[in-house]
């Protein structure tokens, strides 16, 4: 599908990593002025798009930090010109190693999803929605966990269930002024961060029998479906839920996995 991202600004959360350098890339192609944003490393992954003939720019700034993402979406504004699509990307979990019962569950790092997937959302969101006008769309990336839960991952499981419910809520919210906002749920997709995980638990034959495809998902497939649910030819959808899966939440998930 051509979709047509020309003279509109595509702001990207942890842009650095494996899915959200691949959504950078796939709105650059699309016509959009992409803003690279990422705790560190933006401007390697905005080189490389500008390098293959598109327009990007690299933004560092840690968006836990309420005062460094005002600074950073005023910034943006000003030198892109505005904000026209939000995507909230960033998240943390924990390795396998810290996947426990919520009983012995690590406090800190429970701090620290919530801190990052959940408040790092709502922070990006609040500032930037001054400079979005009619016809702007906030995408925010969950997990099929927050729909249906995983055990031994509390923490990520309420962050990105939050993240879904936070999305429908400013969906209703901001449909008046004319923005969109929808949210996009991952499945196990193949990054090196994901592969490193299973193969590490020897559990990579058993994930697959529970996706109908047989396959993890590409990062280019979260891509895709993030700039369609951006764009002006999803103009009619807002407060959606969807499930890039291969269709794992088809069966209502492995709760015991």
């Amino acid at each position: 599908m051509v979709i047509d991202f020309k003279n509109k600004v595509v702001v990207i959360t942890g842009a650095a990593g494996g899915i959200g350098s691949a959504m950078a890339h796939r709105f650059a192609e699309d016509g959009a002025k992409v803003a690279v944003c990422d705790l560190r490393g933006t401007q390697t992954v905005a080189d490389a798009i500008v390098a293959d003939g598109y327009v990007a720019k690299g933004y560092d700034f840690d968006i836990t930090d309420r005062e460094a993402v005002k600074v950073a979406m005023a910034k943006i504004a000003e030198e892109l010109g505005g904000i026209n699509v939000l995507v909230n990307n960033a998240g943390i979990n924990v390795g396998p190693d810290e996947r426990k019962h919520v009983d012995e569950f690590s406090d800190k790092w429970w701090d620290a999803i919530l801190k990052v997937d959940l408040d790092g959302t709502y922070n990006c969101t609040k500032l930037a929605i001054p400079y979005m006008s009619e016809g702007a769309s906030i995408v925010n990336i969950s997990s099929i966990v927050g729909m249906i839960p995983l055990r031994n991952q509390c923490a990520f499981t309420a962050a990105k269930a939050a993240v879904i419910n936070f999305t429908k809520a400013i969906a209703m919210e901001l449909a008046p002024k004319g923005i969109r906002a929808n949210v996009i749920c991952p499945g196990t997709i193949g990054i090196a961060v994901t592969n490193k995980l299973w193969s590490e638990n020897s559990a990579m034959a058993g994930l697959l029998s529970h996706i109908p495809m047989g396959r993890q998902g590409v990062p280019d497939e979260i891509a895709n479906a993030t700039a369609f649910v951006a764009s002006d030819a999803a103009s009619y959808i807002t407060g959606a839920v969807i499930p890039v899966d291969g269709g794992w939440t088809c069966g209502g998930f492995a709760r015991n996995f």
